[in-house]
C-alpha cells in the first residue's frame, strides 16, 4: 500500500520507493515485480535507473467497485442511525 500511495504523487526510482520501507532492496523488487504482474505499475528502466509508474486505468476497477461498496455502506449507516434515533427518542418519552 504505501508504493502505490508513493506512486499515487507520481513516478519515482525504486530506490526511493524502497528507502521509506525499511526493506532490503531485493524485497521491494519481488514487491514492485507482483504489482508490475497485477498491471497496477508499469517500470521503465533510463540507463542505471528504473522507475515506477502506477497506472491509473488498472485501478478504475477498483475504484467502481469500492462507490458500490461506499454506497451500500453509507445506506446501511443512515438505516442504523435512523433505528438509533428512533430508540432513544422512544426512551426519552
Amino acid at each position: 500500500r504505501a508504493i502505490l500511495t508513493r506512486l499515487a504523487a507520481g513516478p519515482a526510482p525504486v530506490t526511493q520507493l524502497a528507502a521509506p520501507t525499511g526493506l532490503r532492496l531485493p524485497t521491494v523488487m519481488r514487491h514492485l515485480a507482483v504489482l508490475e504482474e497485477a498491471g497496477l505499475i508499469a517500470t521503465s528502466k533510463d540507463g542505471r535507473v528504473r522507475s515506477c509508474a502506477i497506472v491509473p486505468e488498472a485501478l478504475a476497477p477498483i475504484r467502481t467497485w469500492l462507490d458500490e461498496q461506499r454506497a451500500i455502506w453509507e445506506s446501511r449507516l443512515d438505516r442504523l442511525e435512523d433505528y438509533v434515533t428512533k430508540l432513544m427518542e422512544e426512551r426519552a418519552k
